[in-house]
């Protein structure tokens, strides 16, 4: 589970990579730059409950021990 967790944040850094090359930030909300913005704000999402799910992944197995 956790080189899926991994995995997925992996990913989520590459899109962001690719959505930054698609702003322009003279008018950062219209067209195509709009949508770049919000993939990542929920690539940003994506990563912080990933960081999440292994706190309390690693939480519970330290409980059940």
């Amino acid at each position: 589970m956790k080189l899926f967790i991994y995995t997925v944040i992996f990913l989520a850094i590459v899109i962001i990579a690719y959505s930054a090359t698609i702003l322009n930030f003279d008018d950062l909300l219209k067209g195509d730059s709009g949508t770049a913005v919000l993939i990542i704000v929920g690539s940003l999402c994506l990563i912080i409950l990933m960081g999440i799910l292994l706190t309390s992944r690693t939480i519970a197995e330290k409980h059940n021990s």
